[in-house]
């Protein structure tokens, strides 16, 4: 099953699909933002991935953005996020100075404390970065919290531009489960497939 993720969230606002398997959260709003978008965008090419279209979109928050998996089988998941700035030049520009960072958590844990995601791409912008967890599933229920505790820029490349972003993220389960369960997020696009 494929459904996008294209919700228009403000600054305290949250979706779930009709079907009820997936929901968004966005709390935060942009102060001095230039322009006040929670979806960024770029085509150029990315690096470090087979999918480099995963990676031109990307959903961001100016201060907690949650993802939330309903009605999973309870059991362990692998949960693979995938990043990449692309409005951090890595060039010797001012531009290059500004910096991304939030905290990772996975069903309440922290799982990344001050989480930069052109350090962890080694300097480069337009590079994806994969993080993977394994996540217990207990209540039928996945919680993925990003979350910006004030640090990094604020200002760089333009006022209101800070905060936690994510291209997209895949759910599959660690351990064979009764249902085969695959979750594959974008900021455009979400993918939900159940097997028998």
């Amino acid at each position: 099953m494929y459904q996008r993720d294209d919700a228009n969230l403000g600054a305290a606002s949250y979706y779930v699909t009709g079907a009820q398997t997936w929901g968004v959260s966005n709390v935060g709003k942009f102060t001095e933002a230039v322009y006040e978008s929670y979806i960024i965008s770029s085509s150029r090419q990315f690096y470090n991935t087979l999918d480099p279209e995963l990676f031109q979109t990307a959903r961001m928050s100016a201060s907690s953005l949650r993802y939330y998996g309903i009605g999973l089988q309870n059991g362990n998941y692998t949960v693979a996020l995938q990043f990449a700035d692309f409005d951090f030049e890595d060039s010797q520009t001012w531009q290059s100075v500004g910096r991304r960072i939030f905290d990772i958590y996975l069903q309440g844990e922290r799982k990344e404390k001050n989480f930069d995601i052109m350090k962890a791409a080694g300097g480069k912008s337009y590079t994806a970065v994969e993080k993977q967890y394994i996540v217990p599933v207990t209540r039928n229920f996945l919680e993925i919290h990003l979350f910006w505790a004030g640090k990094g820029t604020c200002c760089i490349p333009f006022r209101g531009y800070y905060g936690p972003a994510i291209s997209a993220f895949s759910v599959t389960p660690s351990t064979p489960l009764r249902y085969n369960h695959h979750l594959t997020i974008s900021a455009y696009s979400f993918y939900f497939e159940k097997r028998l």
